[in-house]
């Protein structure tokens, strides 16, 4: 076994026997690891069997509040209260966190008369916060308290109590604050996600407040990151394989499909690079002046401008394609999402080789008879679904 490090230097330096680390083993703190864990984990499902109706009523104060929660707390409390407004704010509940302290020194400015106050203390007891207690009175502002007791002084002066129960902290003596926030911070985020839903909170409502970074954009719709109509490569059905190829060249970076469309503009099939290469390496070089309909895939996986990109990485690990054509209602192609486009998005635990022979068409059997399309059916030119007919 490794030696052990050596204790870093403290400004405060507990009383203790020399030879009290010796004693302390590594198999003794991993059991007193576990045991903190299981402590915290069991107070968590004893007070999911304990929630009651107090729990409903608080939902319906903060749900229909048409003001701002107000969140306060002090101390570990004040740092859990600091966490659940960023939660709050985040599942579209506007929320603001207000000190105690500050409050008494002009902070109050900021609860206004439509506001409902989200207060957690574990003892209830708490000076700093029962000062403001008569302010929220006074003015009739409506007080929700996530605390032990509901016979507290912050339980009596609440308008509803979320009733902890009285927790036997971890650690040490059982002196600082450790089952009690652990479960303080499970009551606030249960608050806050059930009264996200009662807002009928949708992801592309969670997409609008998460704009940046990773999440962000696998959150965003598919209309603000597709290659656009005017981008990608579009053709007749009716034009041979060579014309579509020599008339189709675009500015930028490539995509490895061409869209077919009919004479009414109705996508009917995708043809890619890959199509064109298995033609020239089959010697079918008759089918190059042959209008592209005879090779293309019909009827192909398309997807909607409003689908959610989340939803489009999905899809792309699930089957296996390197492009996705983007149609409206009608069935018009609007816009191409192509694999490239995603790199680094994609989930590792649900990433799936693409398939390199084009857009459109799955891994299953050739003549499989069911469309693959996602959410509006594409017009097919008279092919089985997803299928080439043969040459």
């Amino acid at each position: 076994m490794s030696a052990r490090p050596a204790a870093a230097a403290s400004a405060f330096e507990p009383a203790r026997h020399a030879d009290d680390a010796a004693m302390i083993t590594p198999l003794d703190e991993l059991r007193e690891g576990r045991e903190i864990l299981r402590t915290e984990g069991q107070a968590l499902l004893d007070l999911s069997r304990r929630l009651d109706a107090s729990f409903c009523a608080a939902v319906e104060y903060l749900s229909n509040t048409r003001g701002a929660v107000i969140v306060t707390g002090i101390g570990k409390a004040g740092l859990i209260g600091q966490k659940i407004t960023a939660t709050l704010c985040s599942t579209g509940s506007r929320a603001y966190f207000l000190h105690p302290t500050e409050a008494l020194h002009g902070d109050l400015g900021c609860v206004g008369p439509d506001d409902v106050i989200l207060a957690f203390s574990n003892s209830g007891e708490t000076a700093e916060l029962l000062a403001l207690l008569p302010i929220f009175e006074e003015r009739g502002i409506p007080v929700v308290s996530v605390t032990a007791s509901p016979v507290s002084t912050l339980g009596r002066a609440s308008q509803v109590v979320v009733t902890m129960g009285r927790l036997h902290e971890c650690g040490v003596q059982g002196l600082a604050p450790s089952t009690s926030t652990t479960a303080m911070l499970a009551i606030g985020d249960a608050l806050a996600f059930v009264t996200c839903k009662r807002r009928s909170f949708s992801a592309r409502d969670f997409a609008r407040l998460h704009p940046a970074g990773t999440l962000g954009r696998r959150l965003t719709v598919v209309s603000e990151v597709m290659r656009k109509a005017q981008d990608v490569r579009i053709a007749l059905e009716t034009t041979s394989v060579r014309n579509v190829f020599i008339g189709q060249s675009r500015p930028g970076r490539r995509t490895g499909a061409v869209m077919l469309v009919d004479e009414d503009g109705l996508l009917t099939g995708v043809f890619t690079d890959s199509d064109l290469a298995r033609l020239l390496e089959q010697k079918r070089d008759e089918q190059l002046d042959a209008p592209i309909r005879n090779v293309m895939t019909s009827r192909p996986t398309t997807i909607s401008p409003t689908m959610l990109l989340e939803e489009v990485l999905q899809l792309f690990a699930e089957r296996r394609l390197s492009e996705f054509p983007v149609v409206d209602e009608s069935g018009h192609p609007v816009g191409l999402v192509d694999i490239t486009d995603m790199i680094g998005l994609t989930p590792l635990e649900t990433a799936a080789p693409v398939d390199p022979s084009g857009a459109g068409r799955e891994h299953s059997p050739r003549d499989s008879a069911s469309p693959h399309t996602i959410t509006f059916p594409a017009r097919s030119a008279g092919h089985s679904p997803d299928t080439k007919p043969s040459a």
